[in-house]
């Protein structure tokens, strides 16, 4: 419940006070408007431009679920026809947004299904592989539904809940299933900035340090061990683990204390893309971090303007029980952690294994690489073992999400 007892209106991923009225018409399209204001006090100031920056940051065309606390029966799924947010700090002592949203009606969750669009081809790689092609709704989806040939599942139990993870799902095909509006954001992937706060589109500033991505099931900060590395954490057996990965420019050349800035390419429930780029004096260095709802591991790309000796990314800290699979495109441990579970991490294109644990490519201006862990090490179940990992990434396919009249 909101402050002083007021509703909530949760507007994709943004939550706002529920105001006492809404506007709606019929005609052609069931439209339905909002405004409200937010405010600090009672809010903090950090959560009153977030929620600035992210009514501005809505797309139109998007769809997104939007659900009341005291007007339920308006509950459903909108597409954003457009936003907008005034923002005013006349002091110290008071900050407002007055916002407002134009909406159209898609319809309730009993009548509306959620059409996944799995567009692209299989990840140009080295090793001859077609991968596998795999997609994860909210948790608490329902009735998915491939057409005349359906794909098999698994279960992965994250910090937000268990969440189904469909396998094998047939090419030219754009999965649909139904979920309740309240449903929809469990599971799903979402970035933090500094003290926490969610945010909430692209379009908004973002920490360089201080940065989290997460679905639950993989946990990505920003740690200043050995400069810029990454821990990169695993849900497994009810906790998150960590493991801290440092990324090279060259044979020895690291990020230093800080990346020089962050940006945010996509923030969607079901994918988020970070971009972080550092100074190399003359030229760049960028890493895109790529996070989908339902997977086990984190996709990158790095890259510079100029060729470098090596690219790489390995572990900080030496696990000496690893192997590197170069016909298979991944490296692993031999044997389970402290945590009961095995390190991989893999490219598209052919590298050589560090001995650490990691990959590395040299000569070359950009390496695309992927870091999980088989969850269950040498008892991981089938989806979740080392190759599966691999092939899960060489077909992992953009998404987008459309509403459509059942």
């Amino acid at each position: 419940m909101a402050a002083y007892g007021w509703g909530d209106v949760q507007l994709g991923r943004i939550p706002l006070r529920e105001t006492f009225d809404v506007a709606e018409a019929g005609g052609d399209a069931r439209t339905l408007d909002l405004d409200g204001q937010e405010s600090y006090p009672p809010l903090t100031r950090a959560q009153v431009i977030a929620r600035h920056d992210g009514i501005n940051s809505l797309t139109a065309g998007q769809v997104i679920p939007l659900t009341f606390t005291d007007k339920p029966e308006r509950n459903g799924y909108y597409t954003i026809k457009n936003s907008s947010s005034t923002y005013t700090e006349p002091g110290d002592e008071v900050v407002t947004a007055d916002w407002k949203v134009s909406l159209e009606r898609v319809g309730s969750d009993a009548e509306t299904d959620l059409q996944s669009r799995l567009t692209g081809a299989v990840r140009l790689n080295d090793f001859s592989l077609v991968g596998e092609r795999w997609h994860a709704p909210p948790i608490g989806h329902y009735g998915y539904y491939t057409g005349a040939t359906n794909p098999t599942t698994m279960t992965r139990t994250g910090a937000d809940g268990a969440i189904t993870v469909y396998r094998g799902v047939p090419s030219g095909v754009s999965p649909r299933w139904g979920c309740l509006p309240t449903n929809y954001l469990t599971g799903r992937v979402r970035v933090t900035t500094t003290g926490g706060q969610e945010v909430y589109g692209s379009d908004v500033p973002l920490a360089a340090t201080g940065w989290s991505l997460t679905n639950g099931l993989v946990n990505v900060t920003w740690v200043s061990t050995g400069g810029g590395s990454f821990d990169i954490q695993a849900y497994t057996g009810g906790a998150y683990h960590s493991k801290v990965w440092s990324p090279f420019y060259s044979s020895s050349g690291q990020v230093g204390s800080s990346w020089d800035g962050a940006t945010l390419l996509r923030n969607d429930p079901e994918m988020c893309v970070l971009r972080l780029i550092e100074s190399l004096n003359p030229g760049r260095y960028t890493i895109d971090l790529t996070l989908r709802r339902g997977s086990r591991i984190v996709e990158g790309y790095m890259q510079r303007n100029t060729a470098a000796d090596e690219l790489k990314i390995r572990l900080n800290s030496a696990e000496t029980n690893n192997t590197a699979l170069a016909s298979g495109g991944y490296v692993t441990a031999t044997g389970n952690d402290a945590d009961g579970n095995r390190f991989v991490a893999g490219s598209a294109r052919t590298f050589t294994g560090h001995a650490n644990g990691g990959v590395v490519r040299t000569s070359a201006t950009a390496l695309d690489f992927w870091i999980g862990v088989a969850a269950g090490g040498g008892s991981a179940v089938s989806g979740d073992a080392a190759t599966d990992l691999r092939n899960q990434y060489i077909a992992s396919m953009p998404e987008a999400i459309y509403g459509v009249r059942r």
